[in-house]
């Protein structure tokens, strides 16, 4: 059971059943069966060249963890966000490229795998083989936890087998265009949330992916913690990434990634509904 600090309970009660209104200016229903949390700080980044990015992170991590990869092939935008107890997530897990599609690794993440399998797609390879391909002669891949998409909207998700002790529920939700998934969840209302949060929200692709998360976080999310969250989208005739947000560090990290959102000025983000 998730402890929840006296702060909290007071932000929750406080917002009421239309915090992502409130807080993101998006018209969802439906979803949030709990309210936001608040409270953290770290810092983000913005649209890097491909060139800068390079990755330290060792081959194998347990990046427990929830995610949602996405695309509209009709904007020609892709993207991907994802919530952890596991420190600066955003930068090991979601990898996008422009007319391309998008790839998250997780529980036992591999970085090295998000070009890979992005270049695989760029290649014409269909997302199942891409996976194929990447567990093929992978000793780990029991503890994989994979999800892919491309450009047209195929997707194609690998749960673990085997996962660890700190699993306790994984699985998967995908449906027009998305697929939504996580380990180390609290139950399976976690991705479920997700799912119907992203068809629901009225507003921009980024919209739709970043109020995804923030219902997979409300269902309770990581039962770790809310350490770290961000989001990432590519939009076809912009280099590198045309939208990226990051917690890297925090008490409460998507709702932190919400409140970044909520106040960037960018041309990703829907148009506010009129009071």
């Amino acid at each position: 059971m998730l402890k929840r600090s006296f702060a909290r309970d007071r932000f929750t009660k406080s917002v009421g059943p239309c915090c992502l209104v409130i807080l993101l200016g998006l018209c969802f229903c439906g979803c949030c069966s709990k309210c936001f949390r608040h409270d953290t700080l770290a810092d983000s980044q913005n649209c890097r060249p491909e060139s800068e990015r390079t990755c330290p992170w060792p081959e194998a991590e347990v990046s427990g963890t929830f995610s949602i990869v996405a695309v509209d092939p009709d904007a020609g935008v892709c993207g991907a966000a994802v919530a952890s107890k596991y420190p600066a997530v955003g930068k090991v897990v979601p990898y996008v490229r422009a007319g391309v599609g998008a790839f998250c690794t997780q529980h036992w993440h591999n970085p090295k795998w998000g070009e890979r399998a992005l270049d695989l797609l760029a290649e014409g390879h269909l997302p199942e083989h891409v996976l194929a391909e990447l567990l093929r002669s992978d000793g780990r891949r029991d503890k994989r936890q994979l999800a892919i998409i491309d450009m047209s909207g195929r997707a194609a998700n690998r749960n673990c087998a085997k996962a660890d002790k700190s699993g306790v529920w994984w699985g998967a939700a995908s449906g027009k265009y998305y697929a939504c998934q996580g380990n180390t969840l609290v139950g399976k209302e976690v991705v479920f949330a997700m799912a119907r949060a992203y068809e629901e929200t009225k507003g921009s692709f980024a919209d739709r992916i970043m109020a995804a998360l923030v219902a997979g976080d409300s269902a309770g999310g990581d039962h770790r913690g809310r350490l770290a969250a961000g989001i990432r989208v590519a939009k076809e005739g912009v280099e590198g990434y045309w939208l990226e947000l990051y917690v890297d560090k925090g008490d409460d990290a998507v709702v932190e990634l919400a409140r970044k959102y909520a106040a960037l000025k960018h041309e990703a983000k829907g148009v506010r509904s009129p009071k």
